[in-house]
Parts: C-alpha cells; structure tokens; sequence
C-alpha cells in the first residue's frame, strides 16, 4: 500500500465514524478499506466502507455464474472508476489478445452475429467497444407506442423497424446510494432488478441468480464510494483545505429531492447552488507557481459549475413540461445533488446528444414518426423505448459526475472524447460564451471531481 493510501485510511476511518451527520446512513463499525489507481488526470481512489475492497467471494466477481467467462467487475473495474474506460478497453484487449470476456459478441461486438473469426474481423466487430467503451442493447419497439420507426441508418445492419440495437456506456457501479433513477433510460426500479437484468443479459447466465446472490452484490455495491484524490498538477485533493478525493462521501447526505431547485424537496429548504463547495480554500492560490495555478484554476472552475447561468432552450423534461421555451439555470439545476453531481429525483432530459448533429459514422441513426406526425431522427431514441412515449424520445438520465477522470468518453454514447469536448458541447448548445481560460477552468474542475 502506497504512504497517502495508509494516511488516507487513517483519515476516512475518523471522518466517516466518527462525523457522519444526521440523515447519512449508519456505518459499519469497521475500518473502510481503500483501493487507488493512477487514471490520465491523476489519481481515483474507491472508500469501501464495509471493507475490503475486492470482498473475496462475492458474486459480483465470480465469473462461474455466468457461460461467457464475465462477472459484474468484467465491465466495472475499480481502475476506470467501476465502469469501463476505452483506453483501458483497448489496453485489456492487446493484453489478452481479444480474449478477455468482456470481449463476447452477445453484446461486446456491433452485432451478435458479426465475424469474430479473424483479429482483424474482430476488432472490427469489437470497434464501438474499443474505440467508445459501448456496449449493445436490444429493445422492443414497445407494444403501444406512440411512435413507428419509418428508416433505419445502421452500419451493422442490427436493427429493425421492430426491434432496435443502440449503444451505451456501463454505468459506475459506485456512489450508488446517490441514485434517484437506474440506468440511463431509467428502466430498473431497483438495484436488485438491475443486477439480476445484468447477469442474465451481460453474463448470460447459467441459471438465475438466487436472491442472495442479488442481495450481496447490491449490498457490496453500496458500499463503494469513489473519486478523484490526486491531480498531477494541482496534488493532493484535499490539502491546504479542500476537501476532494472520497474521504467525505459515506457521509454525505442523501435523499430523493435534496437540494431540487424546481420544488420538489419534501424539506421545502431553500435550494443551495453551492453543489460540490470542495475547493473554496484554493480561491486564495496565485500564479505563484505550477502547483498553485492548477489548484486556483479548479477554484475557478467550481465557481463557474455553480454560478455561471446559462440558457437552455428546448430541452425535453425540462423546459416542455413547465411550459416554458427557455429557462435560465446553471450546471447545478439538473446536477443538483450534493457532493455528487447526480440529479436528485426522477427526471429525465433530452440535451440532444441523440441528435443527428452529434452522431458519428459509428453510430446507428433511426428515423421515427409519432401519432401526431411529427418526424424525430435520433441516434438512440432513450427513454421512450421504455415507455412508448415520444415526449420521452432521447431522455436519459443525469449522472454522478464523480470520478469522471477515470473513465472516458462521455455521454450515454460516448461521442465526447475527453472532458474538453463535454464542456465545449455545453458551451455551445447552450450558448453559455465560455473564454478559453474559463473553458480550461470548468474542465480542471470536472477531472478533480
């Protein structure tokens, strides 16, 4: 174990036993166990707090029950923040050859039956995945939808006006208790729903999973808490002040509509922009150095993520159901929880990273006409493939945006390459007229998170 890492088991055992405030979760009364890895901005650091780490026999690592060689930890790796960055992907695949079992065509390849016969056929099949960490998903045009899918663009020929494949990124199997809506479209009602989809999806396997099975790995899950703790320029996450890295997590307060800027806190307390208020301390940072320009940069970028209005025009589950065209927020209105970034209730928005404007050749374009004649042309319909509804056509959900350095690209299809490209999409979808100072300052800001 590397010197910080003792320090900061020292650190997160006092903070999480002995401060955790009213309303968090009770703790187990044992020390919390930590697992680091370098990642491109710095450093991830995971908190277990029921300790160890890697909990030997837990079935969210054991492979045997699936038939294709994978277990949860197969596409959510502690060193990619728990989900599946693609360099890592890429890495992992030159490793093993293209063997290692994230690597199955029932969901790894573009389509099930593409050719995997040769390394250069595989690696074709296998693209989406290694290029964009995506992977496959079937779903049913549902039965009473308001929608027919009228032209299908799709370089894999997996689609059909009846049955769609889109392509999406594993979601962090961490900070979980922060939830208020799984899995991009919103599907599962619980984890225990959702771990029992996966292993017979992903996995498929070989008989399904006995409740305790489910039942330990959702509790394992639950017991993750993972961020940024070390950036190459600006060092430590939570010295001189701040208050980055994992340490506080466990702690943090949760529940559904804390901190909802749109009334539906069930505390009716006043909202607080101040979403994350880790970095305040470093404002006082100077070009003096390298060190102390990095730290004041994320200073400055928190600043922006909170304070910095800009206008979104259009946005569905938004502005369509106040009955507004536009609305002035800032990032906190839709990543309004607490020490997380996540959305604090049910909601689900339509930013038009489904649009055909962000598509890339890679990806599939559908062409949808709904009841009411109205044309839709989307890379991913989303949510409405759940619910039929075209009001719900590309939704998805709004993530944690924890740890994010550990795991690009971003967005539900991962047309965002690196945090540059998330904050320049926002900048100009949103028209928010960021400088290049302050462009580089929300970035810095995001990869210490």
């Amino acid at each position: 174990m590397k010197p910080f890492a003792v320090l900061s088991l020292v650190l997160v055992t006092f903070i999480v036993l002995l401060f955790r405030p009213s309303g968090a979760p009770a703790i187990n009364a044992v020390a919390p166990a930590i697992l680091t890895f370098d990642d491109p901005l710095g450093r991830v650091t995971t908190i277990d707090v029921n300790g160890p780490v890697v909990e030997k026999g837990n079935p969210f690592f054991d492979a045997s029950l699936g038939s294709n060689g994978r277990s949860c930890s197969t596409c959510h790796q502690a060193r990619d923040g728990w989900t599946v960055s693609a360099p890592d992907l890429r890495a992992r695949y030159d490793a093993s050859h293209g063997t290692d079992p994230i690597f199955r065509p029932v969901d790894g390849a573009t389509c099930p039956n593409d050719d995997v016969s040769t390394p250069e056929a595989a690696r074709k099949a296998y693209s989406l995945l290694l290029d964009k960490g995506l992977i496959r998903i079937s779903f049913p045009i549902p039965d009473h939808a308001q929608f027919k899918v009228i032209a299908i663009d799709d370089p894999y020929h997996c689609s059909t006006p009846t049955q769609l494949s889109v392509y999406r990124r594993p979601l962090p199997a961490t900070n979980l208790r922060f939830l208020s809506t799984i899995m991009w479209d919103g599907r599962h009602p619980t984890l225990a729903a959702q771990a029992l989809d996966a292993a017979n999806t992903h996995m498929q396997a070989k008989e399904p999973l006995s409740s305790d099975q489910i039942e330990r790995i959702v509790d394992f899950e639950s017991g993750l808490y993972t961020a940024q703790s070390a950036d190459r320029a600006a060092g430590m996450l939570d010295s001189d002040g701040a208050r980055g890295g994992p340490a506080m997590l466990p702690a943090q307060k949760f529940f559904i509509g804390i901190n909802d800027p749109f009334d539906h806190n069930p505390t009716g307390a006043v909202t607080n922009e101040d979403i994350f208020g880790l970095y305040q301390p470093w404002h006082r940072f100077d070009d003096a150095n390298g060190q102390a320009r990095a730290r004041a940069s994320i200073a400055r970028g928190q600043q922006i993520f909170d304070n910095r209005p800009m206008t979104m025009i259009g946005v569905g589950g938004l502005t369509d159901v106040r009955n507004v065209n536009a609305i002035t927020v800032t990032c906190g209105t839709c990543h309004d929880t607490p020490g997380i970034g996540s959305h604090s209730i049910n909601e689900l928005f339509d930013i038009k990273t489904s649009d055909p404007e962000q598509r890339t050749p890679d990806l599939p374009l559908f062409t949808l006409r709904c009841n009411d004649g109205s044309i839709h042309v989307t890379s991913d319909p989303g949510e409405a493939l759940i619910t039929g509804r075209c009001a719900d056509i590309n939704k998805f959900k709004v993530t944690s945006l924890r740890a994010l350095a550990a795991h690009p690209p971003y967005f539900h299809n991962g047309t965002a390459a690196t945090l540059a490209d998330v904050v320049n999409f926002y900048d100009t979808r949103f028209i928010i007229s960021l400088s290049d100072q302050e462009r580089a300052d929300l970035v810095a800001f995001l990869g210490s998170l």
